[in-house]
């Protein structure tokens, strides 16, 4: 059901924003972006629920440091929006919070999304959730900020690879330069997003990257990632974000993947492609996301996710 922000906001004065497990710089941005449109329009200061730990990288992002890990589970809240979530289930336990509000929005880009909460904004097409919130922004008439477009240029920037994927259109790039001429700095930005990795995660990834595997004549290339691997790096969850994207860039790979342990039983998995429809697979384990750009989680153990995963490739 599509909706009208201006009339939902107005009738709610507790506002809980969320988003998702392993937040990236879409989900980081789109929740900062309206959180300062909230409260420039209706002067309403909402809460920011982030479900894992943030990124080193984007504790740059205005007013990030006002977002919470946890929340008091029995807070009720007048509306809760959830921003660049795929799926409910990837806020985690703050799902709590989103079953019992009295109204909840659900605003996204993913064509795998279940159309979840009482009202939704949807936008397949879209390159990112900031993408979406710049459109909606625009065409109601929201005043932009140059806080808003800093994050909302973020959220854009890295949901497509700093415009180089191929979710990035004419439309994204129009987007982008609005941005910037409304105060977001691309060059301090991508510093922000790309140039300010710890020595800890250069080291890990490049040890993962190492020790790929590849199969089909090259064209499946995977690395995985063991609870060892990570204490041995004091490594955060964020720092398998990427390497799909390296080994994807190899002249000879179709398909690039990162198996994660999250325990004995149950593994992760990010997916990337040139030309093959990874969401489609992911689906087949409760994930999905882009068509080029997905992830699941598999209730097997590393191996056996692999395997899983290689058999549902079609190669």
């Amino acid at each position: 059901m599509n909706c009208n922000l201006d009339d939902i906001i107005k009738n709610s004065k507790k506002i809980l924003l969320l988003s998702h497990m392993n937040p990236d710089g879409d989900t980081l941005g789109s929740m900062c972006a309206m959180y300062h449109m909230i409260l420039n329009r209706f002067k309403i200061k909402s809460d920011m629920n982030i479900v894992s730990n943030l990124p080193f990288n984007y504790k740059f992002l205005p007013k990030i440091e006002l977002a919470e890990r946890y929340y008091d589970k029995s807070l009720v809240y007048d509306l809760v929006i959830t921003l660049d979530v795929a799926s409910i289930e990837r806020v985690l336990d703050s799902k709590i919070l989103f079953d019992k509000a009295k109204v909840t929005v659900n605003i996204d880009h993913h064509k795998t999304n279940p159309c979840f909460g009482n009202f939704q904004i949807i936008e397949p097409n879209a390159s990112s959730c900031g993408e979406v919130l710049y459109n909606y922004f625009k065409k109601n008439n929201w005043d932009i900020d140059k806080n808003s477009a800093v994050c909302l240029y973020t959220a854009i920037m890295t949901d497509t690879g700093n415009f180089r994927f191929e979710n990035t259109s004419a439309k994204t790039l129009r987007a982008a330069a609005d941005l910037v001429d409304l105060g977001a700095n691309p060059n301090i930005l991508y510093k922000n997003c790309y140039e300010s990795k710890t020595k800890n995660l250069v080291m890990f990834q490049n040890y993962c990257v190492n020790k790929a595997e590849f199969i089909d004549d090259n064209k499946i290339a995977y690395t995985t990632v063991y609870k060892k691997d990570l204490e041995k790096f004091s490594a955060g969850d964020d720092y398998t974000d990427g390497i799909a994207e390296t080994l994807r860039a190899i002249e000879s790979t179709e398909v690039a993947f990162v198996a994660k342990e999250v325990d004995t039983k149950l593994t992760k998995i990010s997916m990337r492609s040139k030309s093959i429809d990874v969401a489609q697979i992911c689906s087949i384990y409760g994930g999905g996301g882009h068509t080029f750009a997905a992830g699941c989680t598999i209730k097997a153990s590393v191996n056996e996710a692999v395997n899983k995963i290689i058999k549902e490739i079609p190669l």
